[in-house]
């Protein structure tokens, strides 16, 4: 059996064809038309929300109500195909590939591996909507489900709250990361996101004008996924800073303050040798978040929140095609809007994070296989998530049933801190949410940059820091624009030019999902079970036809006079 192809990228090989380092020994060179595109357009959207930010609004509001109306079914299709994708990939005959060489250990130990995980991926979102979507979904009810703050209700609340958090964000992230961790471990291909596209592409096509018009789609999607990343963290940060007593009003001018110090940071943490520390602050952060959901849990309904785990996992199960299967079709005007302000905004949120998130799962995953690789990604955050949930949403329903109201004015970033009012210890409660915000958003934003900078420079693992510095300050930029066109209402900015940004690559995500299917059927793995299945039936019936079934097969050495042939079963 011949060894595994390596593709043309000009990278040194380990044995086997496969990599021994991403960059090692090569110059760091800039694909002019990939950065300079997306420099660009970015560079003119951020001038056209400073100086016209009226016409950039009415503009990104047209264009929203048209996609939504003519292509908001798109995200919904593809989200919950993304699911199915996924899971076939795991329990199908793929699912035993490995990401790597077939003899190749895992890179890191399983515990490791998932630890890692929580670095990824949702942190500053689960802080934002922990308490706020569970609440809104019980007093806003889904439309057509069921009456405002019933006991049913809160069933409803809570298996939306899972289908928007759990299997379809993960299965989005695991496509990409899959189909990096393949590329680049098995068949020895650049992190570009482009180069999984070889097998439909083609060698010849490898590096053309397709392949770069996906680089520069997956650099849009990251610089507006962590754009908005950004302006939900600003907002929350801004709102605590008011609950502590540091400010008085929640004008535009804080926000933009926030903005700009969460974006020194950012971009210091990962052009500076200070990313060790941003790293341990990471993991005392992800401590820090334990410790204030176990803080919750135990002040809080604690008996409440044991009830509401089953629960959640029994009704989201319940009520999965109901919910998956939501559109305009069936519950009109009210039900777009719903999708539009809750399902198709995360969709799109989702997929903006894909190019970081999945490059990052594919970078801790060498030597897991397809198998476990979806396992590990899908299920081990969705139990996070599930529990996170169940803490902070369950202590805000029953707050609201208690008649404490935390749900106030209807203002996401407000009912974390309604919620941990009522609780002893609000001002250090307070603080501890701004600083797990920041921290969040810090960690995550300069590996974000990182990336954004090796899609801009052919895929080096350590662009040039005048790179990263660029699209640092974008992310700021961009930020601020969203928050800007959202008005008094900053949240509808971000929702807005997020889908606006994220649709292109939802099409890119569609078409990968082809392109690992081709690549999977052509494994020299897969190669070899279908050649020894295809023998095995040859010998077979030959058996049958020229003995009467009265055989066996034997294995051995083929004749001197035909050199080259693989040894073969032969039947007696």
């Amino acid at each position: 059996m011949k060894t595994i192809e390596r593709e043309p990228d000009g990278r040194g090989d380990g044995p086997g064809g496969f990599p021994v380092s991403m960059d090692k020994g090569r110059r760091t060179r800039t694909d002019w038309i990939v950065y300079g595109v997306t420099a660009v357009l970015s560079l003119a959207f951020v001038l056209w929300g400073a100086a016209w930010t009226d016409s950039l609004s009415s503009s990104a509001q047209s264009t929203l109500d048209w996609l939504l109306a003519n292509v908001g079914w798109l995200f919904v299709l593809a989200a919950t195909g993304f699911v199915l994708f996924s899971l076939w990939l795991a329990f199908s005959r793929y699912g035993k590939i490995p990401l790597g060489r077939e003899d190749e250990e895992p890179e890191f130990r399983t515990v490791s591996w998932i630890a890692m995980m929580f670095s990824a991926g949702m942190g500053i979102g689960l802080m934002f909507f922990g308490a706020a979507e569970p609440l809104l979904h019980y007093v806003e009810p889904p439309p057509g489900t069921d009456p405002a703050q019933s006991e049913p209700a809160i069933e409803t609340a809570m298996a939306t709250t899972m289908f928007h958090w759990t299997l379809h964000p993960w299965s989005i992230y695991a496509v990409l990361g899959l189909a990096i961790g393949y590329g680049h471990y098995r068949r020895g291909r650049t992190q570009l996101i482009s180069a999984a596209f070889m097998p439909l592409l083609g060698r010849r096509h490898a590096t053309g004008p397709v392949s770069k018009l996906i680089d520069i789609l997956a650099l849009f999607a990251t610089l507006f996924g962590s754009a908005a990343s950004l302006g939900i963290g600003a907002l929350q940060i801004r709102t605590g800073m008011q609950e502590a007593g540091w400010i008085e009003t929640l004008g535009t001018t804080v926000l933009i303050l926030i903005i700009m110090v969460l974006t020194i940071c950012f971009v210091v943490s990962a052009v500076s040798g200070i990313a060790r520390g941003i790293q341990y602050l990471s993991n005392i952060n992800m401590v820090l978040a334990a410790v204030l959901a176990l803080f919750v849990f135990l002040v809080g309904p604690t008996v409440f929140i044991l009830e509401l785990l089953p629960t959640s996992i029994g009704v989201y199960i319940q009520d999965f095609g109901e919910m998956a299967s939501r559109s305009g079709a069936t519950g009109g005007e009210a039900m777009d809007t719903y999708l539009g302000d809750w399902t198709i905004f995360y969709w799109a949120w989702w997929i903006s994070w894909t190019p970081f998130v999945g490059m990052f799962l594919a970078r801790i995953s060498r030597g897991r296989t397809i198998r476990q690789f979806v396992a590990g990604v899908i299920l081990v955050p969705s139990v996070v998530s599930l529990i996170w949930f169940a803490i902070f949403g369950g202590a805000a329903i029953s707050e609201q049933r208690d008649g404490s109201n935390p749900y106030g004015n209807g203002s996401e970033e407000q009912i974390t801190f309604n919620v941990l009012g009522q609780l002893p210890w609000e001002a250090v409660t307070a603080v501890v949410v701004m600083i797990l915000v920041a921290i969040f958003f810090v960690s995550g934003a300069d590996a974000a940059s990182v990336v954004m900078g090796t899609l801009s420079q052919r895929g080096s693992t350590t662009p040039s820091r005048w790179i990263v510095i660029f699209w640092g300050a974008m992310t700021g930029g961009v930020a601020a624009v969203m928050l800007a066109i959202g008005g008094d209402k900053a949240l509808n900015g971000i929702q807005n030019i997020t889908f606006i940004g994220a649709l292109p690559f939802a099409i890119v995500l569609i078409l990968l999902c082809v392109s690992l299917t081709k690549d999977v059927r052509s494994d020299p793995m897969m190669q070899r079970q279908n050649k020894g299945a295809e023998v095995l039936e040859d010998a077979v019936l030959t058996g049958t036809r020229e003995h009467r079934g009265e055989f066996e097969l034997v294995i051995e050495p083929s004749s001197n006079d035909e050199p080259g042939t693989d040894d073969a079963p032969t039947h007696r």
